[in-house]
């Protein structure tokens, strides 16, 4: 499979949102519980940093970073966002995804980059961790999905390049 890692744009929109629906329903990649409309996902997320994995026929998963706070202080900090259309997992495109966001956050200098993954997604952790994140700790029961408390396993990966 050949797939190239490129910059997201506003025409991927569909693409996206399909994909992000399809995370949504594994009930394992996230506490929403609904895709969200272009223009809040648009201002949730930096402008930089939007990502999609793509062979030459369709987009097979996006990645994306959101400020974590508004405050200038953690203006190099930012959260990550990934997702890889059904059918496609297990074939290296997160990692690759991943990897290609890393790179586009240290060119747009942030520092530290955040996860919250569900434990039970081992194959998110495992990228994660192979990717340069240690694991900071367990937010147990941080929220509810459909009535059941989750834990939110907290991952963070720090520039090697910027503010060390």
């Amino acid at each position: 499979m050949n797939v190239q890692v490129i910059a997201m744009e506003d025409a991927d929109w569909p693409a996206v949102r399909e994909i992000h629906a399809q995370g949504i329903a594994t009930g394992n990649a996230t506490f929403e519980t609904d895709v969200p409309s272009w223009d809040r996902w648009n201002t949730s997320h930096h402008a930089h940093s939007r990502l999609i994995a793509r062979d030459s026929e369709q987009i097979l998963g996006w990645a994306a970073l959101s400020p974590v706070s508004s405050r200038q202080v953690y203006a190099g900090v930012a959260e990550v966002s990934i997702y890889v259309a059904d059918g496609m997992r297990g074939h290296g495109i997160g990692k690759a995804l991943l990897d290609s966001l890393i790179a586009s956050s240290e060119r747009n200098q942030i520092w530290t980059l955040q996860a919250g993954i569900f434990p039970e997604n081992t194959a998110s952790v495992a990228f994660h961790k192979a990717c340069g994140f240690r694991e900071v700790g367990i937010r147990c029961r941080i929220g509810r999905i459909k009535e059941r408390w989750r834990d939110v396993l907290l991952l963070e990966r720090r520039s090697l390049s910027i503010g060390s």
